[in-house]
């Protein structure tokens, strides 16, 4: 460094740096640890839903049912292998994400300059940062030359800032032209010397840090109306166990057979298969995402992201690449748009000097994103040509200062004899340089107010020549500078982000944008993507002066909020989930963390995506791809679809297995069930529920529905009428066989072949049937699901078995079914769910009149 000497300057000795660390502690922000096997498989069995499903199987298995407890315990353990698998993948993604932790640092110690880990800097330590460095802690410029850094991750702005340690700014915030530099951010251009007064948590990231620590997620009201369901059901199913074992004991005076019924019913109605169905599907959803590049940290955010109604997107990084890019040309009185000639036309002759000037004005390997877009754009388009000039050699450069917001560099080439001067900079000092006239000027502002205008950051760029036989001058101004043009760079946008918002529309979701970026860059890129203005915009400044009533009401007709800071992120998805809205929040930033963690849905992006702000969300996009979001809406969408078709379905088959139990009790007629029939029954009902379900694809129209109301329960008055007249309906079938042949005098083993055989093909029927509440069996049918094809193929063989293999049979208690029982079985179990079919057909043929 020319302008200080570093063998001035001590910094602090050995010793007290040692004394701070163990004072103080690491210059690290505290992490979450990894939790062991036993420590996931103590958090899947401790929610009560588990618990019952553990404390059912126990109660089989001490009652002698092996074959149910051991099906129940199977699905224990099935679902925290998953739940097992899904933790050490995220874990392990994660892991290979990290980018940002404990980066090297370089600093003065008793006089010697030397590298030690990041986390082992302390406060009063002194720093000395360059051009590629990440800093390491919060610090004080007490000399800066040129010196630019990149402070996205904590204000969500894509353009580096400038630093300047003359700067008196008393606010120790991101910024620009202030003396101070932060933790996690990274110097793009330039150096500096600076003392460090903040480290670990007490930095500006550690201070959003602290923010995360304060917010805890909730659980989601899908979590708390199964437990609510499972907890009620299984209260009334107990308590009807011993209602029927007293009562078949004091009117009969045969308590075995007392106890064998109340044993039966338990099995009837324990709803073990309520929690499997809602681990199992949010489970293999978290899977199946990862499929898709989305790793899932919180399952139930998957459902909870199909009820999503507002989704929140920070500008830098997630709807655009957070790479600058150079957009437009100025030269000669003529402006050329890359977005739009590039590929199909080649950049015409007359710019090719703006880019030759702009690239010989940058560094040789830039390390400055809008110097590295002008350096990519030159090798691209200007190969071949005589417009580069790897061969030259770097006489001087003249810095950036706060007097005038532009550098030059001097270059001599190889066989010249004068000197080539490349200057760029903000457009007004380059015109300054090249003094231009009144009316130049006038021409020139409305070029650079019409770049501005369309979001771009504007540079302008001059040469000059000077004779190498004379001293270089001291200052720019010196140089008989001529204006060469000007160059409009952007961050582009994604390319899929659009169609994404599109499809947003589409389900109803509102979009809203908050970034750290000016109002005329985020109307600009809200006007490109297609994103609905609603109220104008509203900035950072105008939140901080609000009351939470008047942010509560702006939030609901405002979709454009810009130069917010992380603390009105966190207000604003706050604001908006006290609005009733169900809030997803998608960021990539230190900045984004907090309102990622109290959104209902947090979406970080994984690739540029900070650490804090991955173990913040709820959902990683791996692949950074903001369409990603949407399918993820789909599948959320699509999960809870089959879990209420699932729960529609297990409501409905147990009515007629229920009434079979207690109706016979009632009448004093003989038994049918008895706990092995329900065992069979179990092997149809668990996999139907929590498999067949699962894979059903999605509905046509799931994308063109308003979300749903959270608040809604997931089993309303409707549903569930709907379901239990599903289940009556099979029941009054079931007990029209069973009157039947018991008028008919047939004998004990035939009723219940016969009235079990249409209990199997009744339930087959509401399988099929629950399938869609708006499609009728034969146009779902058509719809491919293997794991449906499997079980409907398997039940007939199984039935077969225990019907015509005589050791079977016998267990069962069956008497032999002629084929035409079998018939006449197989119709009255589809006769039972005619009527809803009937429904459905009318209900398509109203909506298309």
């Amino acid at each position: 460094m020319r302008q200080v000497d570093i063998a001035s300057i001590s910094g602090l000795s050995e010793t007290e740096a040692e004394r701070r660390l163990r004072a103080e502690g690491f210059n690290e922000l505290p992490s979450a640890s990894r939790r062991s096997f036993l420590g996931i498989a103590f958090g899947v069995v401790r929610e009560p839903m588990f618990l019952l499903l553990i404390a059912a199987g126990s109660l089989y298995l001490f009652l002698g049912s092996i074959e149910e407890a051991l099906l129940l315990l199977f699905f224990v353990f099935v679902v925290m292998g998953i739940t097992f698998y899904q933790e050490r993948k995220s874990e392990r993604a994660l892991e290979a994400l990290r980018g940002l932790s404990s980066p090297r640092a370089r600093v003065i110690r008793g006089g010697d300059v030397k590298r030690i880990a990041g986390r082992e800097v302390v406060r009063g330590d002194i720093l000395i940062v360059d051009e590629g460095d990440r800093v390491p802690a919060d610090a004080r410029l007490a000399f800066s030359e040129n010196l630019f850094v990149d402070e996205s991750l904590l204000t969500g702005e894509s353009a580096s800032v400038l630093k300047d340690a003359r700067g008196g700014a008393p606010a120790a915030r991101p910024g620009d032209g202030q003396p101070f530099i932060y933790s996690g951010t990274l110097v793009v251009r330039g150096r500096g010397i600076a003392k460090v007064e903040k480290t670990g948590i007490a930095t500006e990231m550690g201070r959003i840090g602290g923010t995360l620590e304060k917010i805890e997620p909730g659980d989601t009201v899908l979590q708390i109306q199964t437990r609510r369901l499972v907890l009620n059901l299984a209260i009334i199913g107990i308590s009807l166990c011993v209602l029927v074992a007293v009562i078949y004991g004091a009117t009969r005076g045969d308590w075995l057979a007392g106890l064998l019924a109340g044993i039966t019913l338990a099995m009837a109605t324990l709803p073990e298969e309520f929690p499997v169905v809602l681990t199992v599907f949010l489970a293999l959803g978290a899977w199946k995402m990862s499929q898709s590049r989305v790793l899932t940290r919180r399952m139930p955010a998957i459902e909870t992201l199909g009820a999503a109604t507002v989704l929140c997107v920070d500008k830098t990084g997630t709807l655009t690449i957070n790479r600058m890019a150079v957009g437009r040309l100025f030269a000669e009185h003529r402006e050329f748009d890359l977005e739009k000639n590039i590929p199909a036309n080649k950049i015409p002759e007359e710019y090719h000097q703006l880019i030759e000037y702009g690239i010989l004005a940058s560094q040789r390997d830039p390390f400055d994103p809008m110097e590295k877009a002008i350096r990519g754009l030159g090798e691209h388009e200007l190969a071949q040509t005589e417009h580069l000039h790897d061969n030259w050699k770097l006489i001087q450069s003249y810095p950036l200062s706060e007097e005038l917001m532009a550098l030059s560099h001097v270059w001599q080439s190889p066989d010249g004899d004068e000197y080539v001067i490349a200057a760029k900079g903000a457009p007004e000092a380059i015109a300054d340089l090249c003094h231009l006239s009144g009316e130049e000027m006038q021409a020139l502002n409305r070029e650079i107010g019409r770049l501005a205008a369309a979001g771009l950051r504007v540079l302008g760029v001059a040469r000059a020549r000077f004779r190498r036989s004379e001293a270089l001058p001291s200052g720019q101004h010196d140089f008989n500078f001529e204006f060469v043009g000007l160059l409009g760079l952007l961050d582009p946008l994604r390319p899929e982000v659009p169609e994404a918002i599109k499809e947003c529309y589409r389900a109803g979701i509102r979009v809203i944008m908050i970034t750290g970026d000016y109002p005329g860059t985020a109307i600009n890129i809200a006007r490109q993507i297609g994103l609905r203005g609603g109220e104008g915009v509203v900035t950072g400044q105008e939140i901080e002066q609000m009351t939470a009533a008047e942010l509560k009401r702006r939030v609901r007709s405002t979709n454009i909020f810009a130069r917010v800071v992380p603390e009105q992120k966190l207000r604003l998805v706050q604001s908006l989930a006290a609005a009733g809205e169900t809030v997803a929040m998608t960021g990539d930033g230190v900045n984004d963390s907090p309102a990622l963690k109290a959104a209902a849905i947090g979406v970080a992006m994984g690739g540029r995506g900070t650490d804090v702000a991955r173990e913040s969300a709820a959902l990683v996009l791996l692949d950074d791809d903001f369409s990603s979001i949407v399918r993820a809406v789909r599948m959320g969408r699509r999960i809870y679809d089959n879990i209420k078709k699932a729960m529609a379905y297990i409501v409905a088959v147990h009515v007629p297995i229920v009434g079979l139990s207690i109706v016979p009790l009632l009448l004093g007629w003989p038994l049918i069930l008895m706990p092995v029939h329900i065992v069979f029954l179990e092997l149809i009902i668990d996999p139907a529920s929590s498999i067949v379900f699962e894979a059903e694809p999605e509905e046509e129209d799931i994308m063109h529905r308003p979300p749903r109301n959270r608040g809604e329960p997931l089993f309303g008055h409707r549903a569930l009428s709907l379901s239990a007249l599903q289940g009556i309906s099979a029941l009054a079938i079931v007990l029209f066989f069973y009157f039947f042949f018991h008028y008919r005098g047939h004998g004990l083993g035939t009723i219940r072949a016969m009235t079990y055989t249409t209990l199997i093909f009744a339930n087959l029927g509401l399988i099929l049937t629950n399938r869609s509440w708006s499609k009728t069996i034969f146009q779902t049918i058509r719809i491919r699901n293997r794991a449906l094809w499997l079980l409907l193929g398997s039940v007939p063989v199984f039935l077969g078995l225990v019907l015509y293999v005589p050791f079977l049979k016998n267990l069962f208690l069956f008497e032999e079914l002629k084929p035409v029982d079998l018939a006449v079985c197989f119709m009255a179990g589809f006769i039972s769910i005619a009527w809803f079919e009937l429904l459905k057909f009318l209900r398509a043929a109203q909506a298309k009149s």
